[in-house]
């Protein structure tokens, strides 16, 4: 985790540099979503591998495969690559994350599985500190082709130590059920996967041929998304279903943030590089600080007040960043609300990923940790396409850039007031006498755990 931090955080601020070399920068939605629509896959596949084998199979491919998608991106001549490489990237994170998360659950017990979520944002301490700035001088002294290189070359240690570790032991996640864990609905991860490329894609133009697109990534998403997340996600029952409800809510908004900041900070406002790689520095800083302050609450705040705490910082640095769209606010300010929504996903996303994992049985929780991942993804597909098509819209109808972005940040206010509204129906519930997923029928008579 501590090395491939460098990889995730150095990438992120190098995409709009990346996509203005490339001619492509009408196409930067599609970039950025690609990742997010690969994720989906990789998130559907490592969370039943893990559940079916243990964790340790999909860690393994998850960071060789990163490797690989590393060199993709870097020796890229169109945008289209570049997209590719990104998809690839996605299937590969999708894979980690869900491993990740899924071994935490199923090897650690849990009083301790706060404090692992903690030490995990930890590690992305120093990449933080490092990672972007880094990535800049460097992008600046050379390309960012040679950043990409860089990060393949680091990312070859955690795979090799993959390989050497892992290869053949059998651990305590390798054994966590005796029953066949079902598996994935591969075709329905393939056409949500597919869905969330067109959506993105369909976003980036008006014209006959961009409106197919989102029209039939809007299409497949509605036959095919609910098959991947659990009975009533959509209604937020009490639950498992709500908590994966909450993720998508909270991760479209915050990563539609850090997609959007970066790209006024880079185009409209014109700053340096160094600047827009400090504002992933802040952002890792401030999400890891927050979440190893979950860690200390445990036990004192409930997770749903925290979920609900990190929902209400989010929505004043979603009002803070369509605040700093005006021109007599300074443009080096805009890192601030990165800063800030990080400080909500730090409270947020670890407690949702604790209370699904508090709510499905130890055979399940790679399907736990799959369900939030899809849920993530596609939280973060639908905001982004949403917020990438009022973009557009509004700056074909104004002569600057700077009120296409207050549009953006301003439709950013809807999911997390959603999130603030419903975060109580995530709350721990008894388990049932015969296992299974948590679906509280009546949350108001659950007494709280």
């Amino acid at each position: 985790m501590f090395l491939t931090g460098f990889a995730a955080l150095a990438v992120m601020p190098l995409l709009p540099v990346a996509a203005r070399d490339l001619d492509g920068v009408g196409l930067y939605p599609l970039v950025a979503g690609s990742f997010v629509a690969a994720s989906l896959l990789g998130g559907v596949l490592g969370g039943s591998w893990a559940d079916r084998k243990g964790a340790r199979h999909p860690l393994t491919a998850g960071v060789i495969l990163t490797v690989v998608t590393l060199l993709v991106s870097a020796t890229s001549t169109s945008i289209w690559q570049l997209a590719l490489g990104r998809f690839t990237d996605g299937i590969a994170a999708g894979l980690v994350a869900v491993s990740v998360n899924a071994a935490i659950g199923q090897s650690y017990p849990d009083h301790v599985r706060a404090r692992a979520l903690a030490l995990m944002s930890a590690c992305w301490i120093v990449p933080s500190l490092v990672g972007p700035p880094l990535a800049g001088l460097v992008a600046g002294w050379a390309s960012w082709r040679t950043v990409f290189f860089g990060l393949a070359a680091l990312t070859v240690i955690p795979a090799v130590a993959a390989v050497l570790l892992l290869r053949g032991r059998a651990t305590r996640a390798d054994a966590v059920s005796d029953a066949p864990a079902p598996r994935p609905a591969l075709p329905a991860a393939v056409a949500v996967s597919v869905a969330a490329a067109l959506t993105q894609y369909g976003v980036t133009a008006w014209d006959v041929r961009h409106l197919l697109c989102t029209g039939a990534g809007l299409a497949l998403l509605v036959a095919f998304a609910p098959r991947l997340l659990p009975p009533r996600t959509g209604r937020a029952a009490p639950g498992l279903p709500a908590t994966v409800l909450l993720r998508a809510l909270t991760s479209g908004a915050y990563f539609t943030l850090e997609a959007f900041v970066p790209l006024m900070l880079t185009t409209a406002r014109r700053v340096p590089g160094v600047v827009t790689g400090l504002a992933f520095t802040g952002a890792a800083l401030a999400w890891a600080g927050a979440s190893w302050l979950q860690g200390r609450l445990q036990g004192r705040v409930s997770r749903a007040r925290m979920v609900r705490g990190g929902a209400v910082v989010m929505a004043v640095a979603v009002a803070l960043a369509a605040l700093c769209t005006l021109p007599a606010v300074p443009a080096a300010s805009a890192v601030a609300p990165m800063v800030l929504a990080a400080v909500g996903m730090g409270l947020a996303a670890p407690s949702l990923t604790l209370l699904s994992l508090t709510h499905a049985p130890a055979d399940r929780q790679g399907y736990a940790s799959s369900a939030m991942q899809t849920s993530q993804n596609l939280g973060q597909t639908l905001v982004l396409a949403l917020a990438s098509a009022l973009f557009s819209a509004v700056a074909a109808l104004t002569s600057g850039q700077l009120p296409s972005f207050a549009a953006a940040f301003a439709l950013l206010l809807l999911p997390v007031a959603w999130a603030c509204a419903t975060a109580g129906r995530a709350r721990e519930v008894p388990r049932p006498a015969g296992g299974g997923v948590r679906v509280a029928p009546d949350e108001a008579t659950r007494p709280v755990l």
